[in-house]
């Protein structure tokens, strides 16, 4: 829906199972009409959609498309992004580093992520923007060497190029402007914002002056300022909050690169503090949120070093002594604190307090996509925790 004439809201379908098209679509007609009838039911409601590959696959198969574009209009509900960082099944199996499969080194997440553009250039309402969230090239621990890094730096940076080719080709033919929205995370291949800034300099611009120059007849600062426009950053929340980054600093950052924002995701990680005297209900708690389907990295700020640990057991495992932890699980955006446990919801409320000065973006997508992995005390039903979660941002924009 259109907040304050500015601002795209939704939230990120990859909370409802979606390995195919026939659950996906049977997903959005349980959950999307009653959503759209609390929270805007008067005006349209705009949704980020998340298809996997087989899902994607079938779409484009008889009469799907065709079918999905009418349940849109009849329920005055159009698609303005997608989530295109799962590639495969999310729900209800053993995803943690696969989330990242097949990653930005192949042929298969290339032809994937392609594959979504063409789909939501057909599905985007006129006179909008999309975009389509990806991963951060691929997962750091898949590539040991510097080596082998810089080999995913390089092949991950030309298979960008290449959408952002598709992009240039798609906005001269339709008149749509899309991008390409790299979402870093804790043990991604980009992390921070001083990574990203890195992969622009070092391989996205470089590497698309060279395979572009000739084919679109270009001059160096005008392929530059292409890949700048189709190539930008998905902001999420919870994950710069993991890096122990300020919004505002990190903001700043991307804007003297002249590097863009496509979306922001609203999302809420762990923040666990430590005070000396609670430390057997801190721990009691956080084991509450040891699961075995999504990856759960930790991190530490040590001075002016982020240390990351691969994923919660580690950390249960060691213990030790910490004055703060930060957990990358996605909990409900509305929740600042739950018994010895709190929230880094302080960092959703920056980043709308700087968007309230500058509008960076248009895109914002709550991604709390951890509802049935929960705590027992933290579960509800699914629909009325996306509208409060809906709501609640609503309410503070």
């Amino acid at each position: 829906m259109l907040v304050d004439q500015t601002f795209h809201l939704s939230y990120c379908t990859n909370i409802h199972p979606g390995q195919d098209w026939q659950n996906t679509f049977k997903s959005l007609k349980d959950h999307v009409p009653t959503i759209k009838a609390a929270v805007s039911d008067s005006t349209s409601f705009g949704l980020g959609l998340r298809l996997s590959n087989k899902a994607s696959e079938e779409l484009a198969m008889g009469d799907h498309m065709i079918e999905f574009q009418k349940w849109l209009k009849e329920n005055d509900v159009y698609i303005f992004t997608m989530n295109g960082f799962p590639y495969g099944n999310f729900h209800d199996e053993r995803v943690k580093d696969l989330v990242h499969a097949p990653d930005w080194t192949t042929k298969d997440r290339l032809t994937y992520t392609t594959r979504l553009f063409d789909q939501l250039a057909v599905l985007l309402p006129e006179e909008q923007t999309g975009g389509v969230s990806t991963s951060p090239i691929t997962y750091k621990y898949w590539h040991r060497t510097e080596a082998e890094k810089q080999r995913a730096f390089t092949t991950g940076a030309e298979n960008m190029v290449r959408v952002a080719k598709h992009l240039y080709d798609i906005e001269n033919n339709t008149g749509k402007y899309l991008h390409l929205d790299i979402e870093p995370e804790p043990d991604g291949l980009l992390e921070n914002s001083d990574e990203v800034l890195d992969f622009y300099a070092d391989y996205l611009v470089p590497i698309g002056v060279e395979m572009l120059k000739d084919s679109l007849g270009k001059n160096a600062s005008e392929i530059e300022a292409l890949i700048k426009r189709y190539l930008t950053v998905c902001y999420d929340i919870c994950h710069f909050s993991l890096a122990y980054e300020e919004p505002e600093a990190t903001f700043a950052k991307f804007k003297k690169a002249n590097i863009k924002t496509g979306k922001i995701q609203v999302s809420a990680a762990l923040k666990i503090l430590f005070n000396g005297s609670n430390e057997d209900a801190v721990w009691s708690l956080l084991s509450q949120f040891n699961e075995p389907t999504y990856l759960h990295q930790v991190t530490e700020k040590r001075d002016d070093a982020v240390i990351t640990y691969n994923d919660l057991p580690v950390v249960l495992e060691k213990k030790g002594s910490f004055k703060e932890l930060r957990a990358h699980f996605h909990v409900p955006i509305f929740l600042e604190a739950f018994g010895a446990l709190s929230s880094t919801q302080d960092h959703i409320l920056k980043t709308l307090e700087f968007l309230k000065k500058e509008a960076i973006t248009q895109h914002l997508e709550i991604e709390t996509y951890t509802w049935d992995v929960l705590p027992t005390d933290l579960k509800e039903d699914l629909t009325p925790s996306i509208i409060r979660e809906i709501n609640w941002l609503k309410e503070r924009l």
